[in-house]
């Protein structure tokens, strides 16, 4: 980006702007591209005096950005995440059960799909979101390739993780998407953020070993379901497994219902117990 002297600063208009402040004063000029692309990069660094004028100057950075065609998707993004959180219900606290998602294969499809991938997995993430709010959970974060909800039950977050499974596999996608998911239930320390904890590791341990198509969940969540949610979902044992940062062996089950993959590889991660 060329150096934008203070003259050449002044003899810019205040269009040539993003925010300009109640006093007058000028941030995140937007004349040219390169510029453009400053301001994206820029913007959440800047002071604004409302969140109404916050507003203004990202309508008005997303407007300059299209009209110097910048698909500013993660910019986007990044502001609709943090719509949601803003407008999000309060976490709940104490014994929950958390669920990560993974995208199987996710560098071969952003290598074959290019800008067509930022779509799909937006797409991806909308279908999860709607099956979590469906069944009584909470979406926790979204990053890169995986999403993180949250589920006051363990049977709740079974049947989410079956719904996603099928609507996934019931989807027209431009290329296969497969999506692995691990469930456990603990107990997790709430953040501003999100949650941190053990249980947050081990559910993300689970969910990093199965395969695209399969659930998986700790010995932790059948120990609070009892009984399967429903009659046409069951578990199935996988053994005990040593994953790595944990100190002791899990347990592993498979989640079986219709219109799920039944057969899978062996985990890609930890050792069998004996």
């Amino acid at each position: 980006m060329a150096t934008l002297s203070a003259k050449a600063r002044a003899a810019l208009p205040d269009r040539a702007f993003a925010y300009v402040d109640s006093k007058g004063r000028r941030r995140l000029p937007i004349h040219d591209e390169s510029h453009v692309r400053n301001a994206l990069a820029r913007f959440n660094q800047v002071a604004y005096e409302s969140e109404e004028a916050r507003e203004r100057a990202f309508q008005k950075l997303l407007k300059a950005a299209i009209g110097h065609g910048i698909a500013p998707v993660g910019f986007v993004a990044a502001r609709m995440r943090e719509a949601r959180e803003a407008s999000r219900p309060d976490l709940p606290s104490g014994q929950v059960t958390l669920m990560l998602t993974d995208l199987e294969g996710s560098t071969g499809l952003v290598r074959r799909l290019g800008d067509g991938y930022p779509p799909l997995l937006e797409r991806l993430n909308d279908l999860m979101r709607e099956q979590v709010a469906h069944h009584d959970g909470y979406e926790v974060d979204d990053r890169a390739d995986e999403f993180f909800a949250v589920f006051p039950t363990a049977a709740g977050g079974v049947q989410a993780a079956v719904a996603i499974q099928r609507a996934v596999a019931a989807a027209i996608w431009p290329a296969a998407v497969r999506v692995r998911i691990g469930l456990h239930s603990g107990s997790p320390a709430r953040t501003d953020t999100g949650y941190v904890g053990i249980a947050v590791n081990t559910a993300a341990r689970v969910c990093f070993a199965g395969h695209g198509g399969q659930i998986l969940v700790t010995e932790a969540v059948r120990e609070e379901l009892a009984a399967p949610p429903s009659p046409r979902i069951r578990l199935v044992a996988m053994g005990s497994h040593l994953f790595h940062g944990l100190a002791e062996q899990i347990a592993v089950y498979q989640v079986r219902a219709s219109g799920l993959d039944a057969e899978f590889p062996p985990l890609r991660a930890g050792s069998p117990g004996s």
